[in-house]
């Protein structure tokens, strides 16, 4: 197939926002830090995430109730009934979505105790979570002669699923920061991957160069690659000059996020290209 520089990478959306009232069917212990929720109900149905790192926002429940408030959408946001608390919400990427199953599942790192690793640590079959979202999927297409992939922990779900959607022949070189070797996951996909595991052994997130020193240390390929990269927000902010300014990666091929950042409890996903 070929495709033209300009339909490589583009956005899709933006599309209208539904918040809706999920349901816990399984919880599934992925590595000691992370746990895989399944979510699935009526409401789960017309909801559609077409992007590798898509998100969603989370809405969490109350201390000591079942369910959460879900706003409706009203011109200009949400909108909560007179005497409705606005709820605690995170932003989290869809590491599974089955529409024919319906079912979504997303992977919580259990780390502190902010509102989403507190519910995630209890969560159980039977149990209810508001999901809103995605407003936009990135398309990228499959004809990239490779692709760059790194980030840590929050990153392996858009990371795992884009493994699992490449097509055979695809190439990917991957790099991924966690914690230790107890932390690494397995990744079912028909590309040919190179995967390495960097740990931090003891460092804080956030606080290495690991995933930095990695990329520029790179024999990068001949060819056009697509390069995403996520993590720690001040940390990707090398990592982007890097591969703008001294690899000259065409900006419209290069995806570098923060998804979190040290110090903030409540920070939203935000691109850096």
């Amino acid at each position: 197939m070929t495709t033209s520089v300009s339909e490589k990478v583009f956005r899709r959306g933006p599309f209208p926002v539904k918040f809706r009232l999920l349901e816990v069917l399984r919880v599934t212990r992925i590595t000691p830090h992370v746990v895989r929720i399944t979510f699935g109900g009526e409401d789960i149905q017309g909801f559609n995430s077409e992007g590798a790192d898509d998100h969603v926002k989370l809405l969490f429940p109350e201390e000591g109730k079942l369910k959460p408030v879900i706003p409706t959408m009203g011109p200009t946001g949400p909108v909560l009934q007179p005497g409705e608390k606005k709820p605690d919400s995170r932003d989290y990427t869809p590491r599974r979505h089955d529409a024919v199953a319906g079912e979504l599942d997303i992977d919580f790192v259990l780390h502190g105790s902010g509102p989403a690793s507190s519910w995630a640590a209890k969560a159980k079959p039977g149990d209810f979570l508001g999901v809103g979202g995605p407003k936009g999927s990135l398309f990228v297409s499959n004809d990239f002669d490779w692709y760059l992939l790194a980030g840590d922990e929050t990153a392996i779900p858009a990371i795992g699923r884009r493994l699992e959607e490449l097509p055979a022949g695809s190439r990917a070189i991957v790099f991924i920061e966690v914690s230790d070797a107890s932390e690494e996951q397995k990744f079912d996909t028909k590309a040919n991957v190179t995967l390495t595991w960097l740990h931090r052994d003891g460092a804080e997130a956030g606080t290495t160069d690991l995933l930095n020193q990695a990329i520029r240390g790179l024999d990068f390929p001949p060819g056009d690659y697509f390069a995403w990269v996520s993590g720690e927000s001040i940390s990707m902010r090398p990592i982007r000059d890097h591969l703008l300014n001294e690899r000259g990666t065409k900006k419209s091929w290069v995806r570098v996020t923060g998804y979190w950042k040290r110090g903030l409890s409540d920070h939203h996903h935000d691109s850096q290209n």
